[in-house]
C-alpha cells in the first residue's frame, strides 16, 4: 500500500493537532491516525482522526466501539467507500459527528447522527479567489470559513486552519 500523499498527511496533522490541543486536560482524547477502530466483528477500519470521550473504549490494540466524532479525508480510491459504506456502519453504531473532509476541493462535509443516519449537517468550503469573484455580495456574504463541532461548543473551526500548508 502506498502512503497518502502530503496533503492528506498535513490536513490530517491539523485536525487533530487542533483536536489535540483543544481537549488536552479534558474529558475526551483526540487520536490520530495509525489507530484501529473496531466497530462491529467485520468493521475494523482506521480514520484520520478521532475524539473519544469515554476512555474505557480505548485499548492497547485500537478504540472498541464508536468514539464520538471521526474524521477521514478523501483519496481517490476511498472516496465512494468512505461516503456510503463506512458512513452507514458510523451512525449504526453510534459515531455522533462524521466528517469527510476533501483536500482537492478544500472542503469539510459535516455529518451528525440522527439516530437512523449520518445526516448532512453543512459542506464548509473554502473557494478560490476566482470563484469568489463571480459570486454575488450576498452569496459571498453566506460563505462561511468557520464552524463549531456539535460535540465542543466552544470549539471554532478555521478552514484556514485546517488546510494549511499545502501544496
Amino acid at each position: 500500500m502506498e502512503s497518502p500523499p502530503w496533503n492528506h498527511v498535513a490536513i490530517a496533522g491539523n485536525i487533530y493537532r487542533l483536536l489535540g490541543n483543544y481537549l488536552e486536560g479534558k474529558k475526551c482524547t483526540a487520536i490520530p491516525d495509525g489507530f484501529d477502530l473496531h466497530l462491529t466483528k467485520d468493521n475494523i477500519f482506521i480514520p484520520e482522526v478521532m475524539a473519544v470521550c469515554d476512555r474505557k473504549k480505548i485499548r492497547g490494540n485500537g478504540v472498541l466501539g464508536a468514539p464520538d466524532l471521526v474524521v477521514e479525508v478523501l483519496s481517490p480510491s476511498t472516496a465512494n467507500h468512505d461516503r456510503g459504506y463506512k458512513k452507514e456502519v458510523y451512525a449504526k453504531c453510534g459515531v455522533r459527528e462524521y466528517w469527510i473532509v476533501s483536500p482537492y476541493e478544500k472542503s469539510i462535509e459535516v455529518y451528525r447522527n440522527s439516530g437512523r443516519e449520518c445526516a448532512l449537517h453543512h459542506v464548509y468550503s473554502i473557494y478560490p479567489d476566482r470563484m469568489l469573484e463571480q459570486m454575488s455580495d450576498e452569496e459571498r456574504a453566506n460563505v462561511q470559513t468557520h464552524f463549531k463541532c456539535s460535540l465542543f461548543d466552544d470549539l471554532e473551526i478555521s478552514l484556514d486552519k485546517i488546510f494549511n500548508d499545502l501544496l
